[in-house]
């Protein structure tokens, strides 16, 4: 068995960044991602049941919801296999996230003088209409273990609100990145940021014994003892085998359900063929019986009944034949 737990799993992805141990290594991790962007220092985890998945996507979506300390709110969700309308549900999550926070004012909002009537009552036209869709920027970060048709075939996809003409970014409220692990093929030797090598940690390290000597920065000897699983309680050892078991055989379905896939795509793809190359024979067979019977000399409309074809094509046999071998 490997050192390490495997972050494709539900339990391996909350012990490396679902935990208030990990939340270190959480913060590293979304920097990374954000960097040039945005930079982090410290963020709370937020109640999972704020953010509650259906209960039949248990087992097969795992995620954490949290608020960083300048008041963005992000999503970090790990999906372990494909399933319809992926897409969708991943822009609810992150536009329902948006709609909450109409419910909280940001951590930064100014206090607004307001009147008061002869009652003490707070005039409606002192408070300024647009304040109250004032905004902080969710982030939904998508680490995918699949790959999804509606993606380009690359590794990161960075999806903003835009102008289609222009590129400008019109709204900044709204941030997916969705990262496709089976298009990341670099080579450790190939990683040369901080990022680089978290994303090849991310998808290697269940298959190593140690940690590679080329990963000397401190946050990986902090990913080696969070993610040992020697250092696992007994309760979460008992749970991460589980979790193994629960993701091995979604491996498996999910390979059933491709090569299943494959194979009627091939099947009707086989059957296609025929059905079109039986087609064109009957075809050409249609049009050397009436060429034939038109060199005899039987009357059109004969030779229409009998093949089917139209006196006009009846009369064009023979001529396209003659001009391509320049006898007209």
């Amino acid at each position: 068995m490997s050192r390490f737990v495997n972050p494709f799993t539900d339990l391996g992805f909350k012990v490396i960044f679902g935990q208030p141990a990990s939340k270190g290594l959480l913060i590293t991790l979304l920097n990374e991602l954000l960097a040039g962007e945005h930079h982090i220092e410290d963020l709370c985890f937020l109640d999972k049941e704020d953010h509650a998945d259906n209960v039949h996507d248990k087992g097969i979506i795992y995620d954490l919801y949290c608020r960083t300390d300048s008041g963005e709110y992000i999503i970090v969700e790990m999906q372990n296999r494909w399933h319809s309308h992926f897409l969708d549900r991943t822009l609810y999550y992150v536009c329902r996230a948006v709609g909450r926070l109409t419910e909280l004012p940001p951590p930064d909002t100014i206090k607004i003088p307001v009147e008061k009537d002869t009652d003490g009552m707070v005039c409606e036209s002192s408070v300024p209409y647009g304040s109250r869709y004032r905004l902080s920027t969710v982030y939904g970060i998508f680490l995918m273990n699949f790959k999804e048709d509606g993606l380009d075939k690359k590794f990161r996809t960075d999806i903003v609100l835009a102008d289609r003409d222009t590129g400008r970014v019109v709204n900044p409220h709204l941030r997916q990145i969705y990262l496709q692990f089976p298009y990341f093929n670099k080579e450790l030797a190939e990683c040369e940021t901080l990022y680089e090598k978290l994303m090849y940690a991310l998808k290697n390290m269940n298959d190593w014994n140690r940690m590679p000597d080329a990963l000397k920065e401190q946050v990986f000897k902090y990913l080696d003892q969070l993610a040992a699983v020697a250092n696992l309680s007994e309760e979460n050892r008992i749970a991460y085998d589980k979790a193994v078991d629960r993701y091995r055989v979604s491996r498996i379905v999910e390979e059933d359900i491709r090569r299943e896939a494959t194979e009627e795509g091939l099947k009707e793809g086989r059957e296609k063929g025929r059905e079109e190359g039986m087609k064109k024979g009957r075809e050409e067979e249609r049009l050397s019986n009436a060429l034939k019977m038109k060199a005899k000399g039987l009357d059109y409309e004969t030779i229409s009944d009998i093949t089917g074809l139209s006196i006009q094509e009846i009369e064009k046999l023979g001529i396209d034949d003659r001009r391509d071998e320049g006898k007209l």
